[in-house]
């Protein structure tokens, strides 16, 4: 089955060469992956306390962007602690608990020669719903779902098995060659739009996701909660077959894990600053506006924390030095 023949039996007309502009950025993200392999091994002081602080943010944003509202320093202290936050209901325990031990179970099945199965999707859905809703955890939806807000409306529930069928068919064969950033970029919304179960279907698709971007030697992306509605328009809008928003926050997501790994590589020289500290200086040639405007439109070497960008000198100097050859090549031509 090809790509074309895949969207057409879901319904959605889909080309990805509106990704062409995002393709230095795909190209920056396995450069760094390639960075961090050859760094290793890493300190394993490092690699754990790293793998650590990203299940908890993991968990935290992700179970945020549907509505949990744990706060990060709340999420740690019941899955670190124990305790149980005052004013907080019982579910929202149970689903921070839950996706911590969803990605325990990510961990323990990945590995490099790793394809996908239906049943570990189904597996990751009834540990994130268990004790929530324990008669639909880890089974598809026989009943028709609709989501507020969504400019879609999923399939009928009687296409929905032969439909994650045919997308785990065509991630295992991936007969476009499509590469590993890309590939799980279209998993992603296409296993939102088959929306196979009844409730914790965002919480399953990121968790799923990471497992084709861990397989292949990437970290996990996280989505922030920050960007929830840049997340849903990012969908949005690849319902309509322009996958470029969501391809975009993708990219951001892992240069964000991955300038973490190489923040841990010993003898490391590059530092990642707040845009306001770079600018600010007398030589910058362009503003704070302008630089953020590149990051997040993923055309300089950035990432997000919280609502702030941080980027390095060296990839603002990048930039204009880019900017400087393209002004010779036309004068010249």
């Amino acid at each position: 089955m090809n790509l074309s023949d895949y969207f057409y039996l879901c319904g959605v007309n889909a080309d990805l060469r509106n990704i062409a502009p995002l393709e230095s950025s795909i190209e920056r993200l396995f450069e760094k992956r390639s960075r961090i392999q050859k760094g290793r091994p890493l300190p394993s002081a490092s690699v754990n306390r790293i793998r650590d602080d990203f299940a908890m943010e993991w968990t935290y944003n992700s179970n945020s962007i549907e509505g949990n509202t744990l706060s990060l320093r709340e999420t740690i202290m019941v899955l670190k602690d124990g305790i149980t936050i005052g004013g907080k209901s019982l579910r929202e325990h149970f689903e921070a608990i839950n996706h911590e031990k969803a990605i325990d179970y990510l961990y323990s099945i990945v590995n490099s020669k790793y394809v996908l199965r239906s049943i570990d999707i189904l597996n990751l859905h009834g540990l994130v719903m268990k004790n929530i809703e324990d008669e639909f955890a880890g089974r598809i939806r026989n009943g028709a779902v609709r989501i507020v807000g969504a400019n879609f409306t999923p399939p009928n529930a009687s296409r929905v098995s032969d439909l994650l069928d045919e997308l785990i068919e065509y991630i295992n064969t991936n007969p476009q060659g499509l590469n590993d950033v890309l590939l799980a970029t279209v998993f992603h919304h296409k296993l939102v739009w088959i929306h196979p179960f009844f409730d914790g279907n965002g919480r399953t698709v990121r968790l799923a996701m990471n497992l084709l971007l861990i397989r292949t030697g990437f970290p996990p992306a996280i989505i922030l909660k920050n960007d929830r509605k840049k997340y849903y328009d990012a969908l949005n809008t690849a319902n309509k077959g322009d996958y470029s928003k969501l391809a975009l926050l993708m990219i951001q997501a892992l240069e964000r894990s991955l300038n973490i790994y190489i923040n841990a590589i010993p003898g490391n020289d590059e530092t990642y600053e707040l845009i306001s500290n770079i600018v600010s200086e007398d030589q910058a040639p362009y503003g704070q506006e302008y630089i953020s405007l590149l990051a997040r439109q993923g055309k300089i070497d950035a990432y997000k924390e919280g609502r702030n960008w941080l980027t390095t000198r060296k990839a603002v100097e990048a930039y204009i030095e880019g900017r400087k050859r393209k002004r010779v090549v036309k004068k010249t031509k």
